[in-house]
């Protein structure tokens, strides 16, 4: 029996996918792409992986059937998906998940834990090459992991 969620939270890409990613990625339960994929083909070599995606548009995609948000449960907590990080959050919202900056980031604000898994292709301010394990255990434990690359 399965406990918990393992899901791989990558972002800003920017048309490049390094393939140890790929494989260290293709366990996970999920993968969350959080926006500058800019070429739709990593999000169709991502889905080749088998496990669930999920991923939002960034200010340098142009695919617009990605959404520029997501909102949604997930193992009894609220999650909020976005590009461009804000301080106002939905309701409710127990993970706001971001991008953009290229920076990791793992912050509390108001109740709300912002979890940004830096970027793998273009890190940026000093920041490693980076993207981020999140492990939901079956009675509620959250564990981020950053892995550097």
């Amino acid at each position: 029996m399965k406990i918990g969620n393992q899901i791989a939270i990558i972002s800003d890409t920017h048309d490049r996918l390094p393939a140890h990613v790929s494989s260290a990625i293709v366990m996970a339960d999920e993968i969350w792409h959080l926006g500058d994929v800019c070429l739709p083909a990593i999000i169709d070599k991502l889905k080749t992986l088998g496990p669930k995606i999920r991923v939002v548009r960034g200010n340098c995609d142009e695919c617009a059937a990605w959404p520029l948000t997501l909102d949604f449960a997930l193992a009894g907590l609220h999650f909020h998906l976005a590009h461009i990080p804000s301080r106002a959050t939905p309701a409710g919202t127990h993970f706001f998940l971001h991008g953009h900056t290229h920076v990791p980031r793992d912050e509390t604000i108001g109740g709300v834990r912002f979890l940004n898994p830096g970027c793998i292709t273009r890190p940026n301010r000093g920041a490693p090459a980076s993207y981020a394990w999140l492990r939901l255990g079956s009675k509620g434990s959250v564990e981020w992991e950053l892995v550097r690359v």
